[in-house]
């Protein structure tokens, strides 16, 4: 699959959402999923692993980080909603927790 930033319809977006069964699709816009940690220290470092992985990719999710967890969001705001682009990046987020 490419880097297409057209919006998935409904069949590809629940495909898709299958190979990352803990990440939710909220109101057909957005992907989110919460990480949690057991301190302060190691959700930061992951939050910012995962500011690196964006940078990289070019492709910014919303990150909102309390003590021990990080909760990321992401869609692809110039398509207004879920791309191929935005499995790649739940993708390589959750490699960081393996």
């Amino acid at each position: 699959m490419g880097t297409s930033r057209a919006i998935l319809a409904a069949d590809a977006l629940r495909q898709r959402a299958a190979q990352l069964p803990n990440w939710k699709i909220v109101d057909q816009h957005h992907l989110a999923r919460t990480y949690k940690f057991p301190d302060f220290k190691q959700a930061l470092d992951f939050v910012n692993r995962v500011g690196a992985i964006a940078e990289r990719q070019g492709h910014h999710p919303d990150i909102h980080f309390t003590w021990g967890s990080a909760e990321i969001e992401t869609w692809t705001h110039d398509a207004g909603g879920i791309t191929e682009k935005d499995f790649q990046l739940a993708s390589e987020i959750d490699a960081l927790r393996l």
